[in-house]
């Protein structure tokens, strides 16, 4: 048994790891962590999110020595913030840990690409060349090898998933960027009670326009420019993706079903349908539903997820069951 470690266990994102942690034949729950001033610690975690009662009740410890927690696990997940995780990473992987962090610290490999979207300089180059980026359903074989596995946030899993069949077939014509609208619900912005989370004030609106740091994260693993606007939407989970994009002369409806079937075939996570996908479909499940419809020499793909499953803690145990060699729906259906 993999003893695991779930550092930020008190969000919406650790509640959803610890399940599926105690869920897992070949894991054992070995610790639940949140930052030593938080007010979680002490709290059983099935009194922060009464879904885990009689399931997952472990109580929630101040993480005060990372080295010593790093000492006596296997694995760890990372549901911190992006600079927590950058500090944290190097202590886990130095005392031969697989770290899977779902923060934004370890995915992209650009100079000047953490102090302009991140806000802090990156100091851990190292294990930043090494980090191997977890889209599961296409980095499988680096996956299998990797120690430190970069989760993908929510908004690039649904756009890349969407799109990367159709950039790999070479049936776009690059020249038009893909333009994606996405819209999120609130879990999203995290557990922290803000203004812009509260249920009185949400609104359906788009928020970093031309701004958000996904954006890069997106171009980057594609290969290709995007423009990506993303929503916040007055829902609880999901994520639903509306990309737009030009067809290269001459493709077909044959091709694009073919792209798309050879991408996912035997990869159970993603669901390729022969409809418009929808989010009532994928809350609360580890899939990606994608659909679409081509008119003229535009396509219009559809993808739907969960952001805290598909795009967050299934993905990452997705990453985790590849990693070792598990069957990859392992505890997540």
């Amino acid at each position: 048994m993999l003893k695991t470690v779930i550092i930020g266990a008190s969000g919406y994102t650790g509640a959803e790891l610890a399940l599926m942690v105690e869920k897992h034949p070949e894991l054992t729950l070995s610790g639940l962590y949140v930052s030593e001033n938080s007010v979680d610690a002490g709290k059983p975690i099935s009194q922060l999110h009464g879904k885990l009662l009689g399931l997952v009740d472990q109580p929630v410890q101040a993480l005060v020595s990372p080295e010593q927690v790093a000492q006596d696990c296997d694995v760890v997940f990372l549901a911190t913030a992006h600079e927590v995780s950058h500090d944290l990473a190097p202590t886990f992987l130095e005392n031969g840990c697989v770290v899977l962090d779902l923060s934004g610290a370890y995915r992209v490999q650009a100079e000047g690409f953490y102090p302009q979207y991140y806000g802090f300089e990156h100091t851990n180059s190292q294990w930043l060349d090494q980090a191997i980026y977890g889209l599961a359903e296409w980095n499988e074989e680096q996956i299998a090898q990797a120690q430190l596995i970069a989760v993908p946030g929510c908004y690039p899993t649904a756009s890349q998933l969407a799109i990367k069949p159709l950039v790999e077939s070479n049936l776009l014509d690059l020249n038009q960027w893909p333009v994606i609208n996405a819209t999120s619900g609130v879990t999203g912005a995290g557990r922290k009670a803000t203004m812009t989370n509260s249920f009185c004030e949400v609104s359906l609106q788009p928020y970093g326009v031309f701004a958000h740091r996904h954006q890069p994260e997106i171009a980057s693993h594609l290969g290709c420019d995007v423009i990506f606007t993303p929503h916040l939407g007055n829902f609880k989970r999901g994520i639903l993706a509306t990309i737009t994009m030009k067809l290269a002369d001459g493709v077909n409806e044959q091709q694009i079903e073919k792209a798309f079937g050879e991408a996912y075939q035997g990869k159970p996570a993603v669901r390729v349908l022969e409809t418009i996908p929808r989010l009532q479909n994928v809350e609360n499940t580890p899939f990606c539903d994608i659909g679409w419809k081509v008119q003229g020499q535009h396509i219009i793909v559809v993808s739907a997820i969960d952001n805290l499953l598909k795009g967050a803690s299934s993905q990452a145990m997705q990453c985790l069951n590849i990693r070792y060699g598990f069957p990859i729906l392992t505890s997540l259906v």
